[in-house]
């Protein structure tokens, strides 16, 4: 059901206009039945969005991308909240294995070629994971700056909708939020990790805060997305290396 015209997008956003967090999910768990998925990775502020997924449908479809280079505390972190929130369909994808294969057989792509690394790891079983759901539920959030600054709760391609229900959330509402219902932190999050992604240095390291915690993601580069959040052409929102004027460019996955 793509809203691929302005006018099917205009009725949407006036549909759940005011809308956010649990409420956000409810009503399009009501009004896309069978047809929403939530993309999470398990990270550090990820128990929060999935707590309210449980509440909503504990049935509705969880898709972890496994990129086979996740940290051993995330995949045991994943099975411990599965269990916990009593989560029924979490969906594990992995990257295909002829792309690995082909393109990283040493496992080293990430430190020549990152954006390429994270399409065949995460991008494109995305997009094979993600066919026959309209609606993707996201835990972006717009305090973590860069290309989320802006970020709004409903947004478009052209083959769904991405609803962010923590959009407007702060790190303090996250904290609470997590501490009210007794939500167990990641491992890592407790050694000083803010962000959480794939497990090599140039990927993941220690730092940030809470107020900037992807400032350990790809730290030194001019990276600060994995892609797979997309933009109306498909293509990787980049923006300046950490410490230089802010200033946006695009660079197309290869």
């Amino acid at each position: 059901m793509p809203v691929d015209s302005p006018v099917k997008q205009n009725e949407v956003l006036e549909a759940y206009a005011g809308l956010e967090g649990r409420g956000l999910i409810a009503a399009f768990a009501r009004d896309f039945k069978g047809r929403v998925a939530l993309l999470s990775s398990f990270g550090a502020e990820s128990s929060v969005l999935l707590h309210m997924v449980s509440e909503v449908d504990k049935h509705i479809p969880v898709i972890f991308l496994d990129t086979l280079k996740l940290f051993p505390e995330t995949l045991a972190y994943r099975d411990r909240l599965v269990r916990e929130l009593g989560l029924r369909d979490v969906r594990v994808v992995q990257p295909n294995v002829l792309d690995i294969e082909m393109e990283d057989p040493a496992g080293t792509l990430h430190l020549s070629n990152p954006d390429r690394c994270c399409a065949i790891r995460k991008t494109l079983p995305m997009d094979k994971a993600f066919k026959g759901f309209d609606v993707m539920i996201s835990g972006r959030k717009r305090f973590h700056g860069a290309t989320r600054a802006d970020l709004r709760f409903i947004s478009f391609d052209e083959s769904r909708i991405k609803i962010e229900p923590l959009a407007a959330f702060s790190a303090l509402d996250l904290q609470t939020y997590m501490v009210q219902r007794a939500l167990p932190s990641h491992p890592l999050k407790l050694a000083g990790y803010h962000s959480i992604g794939c497990s090599p240095a140039a990927c993941t390291a220690k730092g940030g805060s809470a107020e900037n915690p992807r400032e350990g993601r790809w730290m030194g580069q001019e990276k600060t997305e994995c892609g797979i959040h997309f933009t109306a052409n498909g293509k990787i929102i980049r923006t300046a290396a950490r410490g230089e004027p802010e200033r946006m460019r695009e660079a197309a996955v290869a």
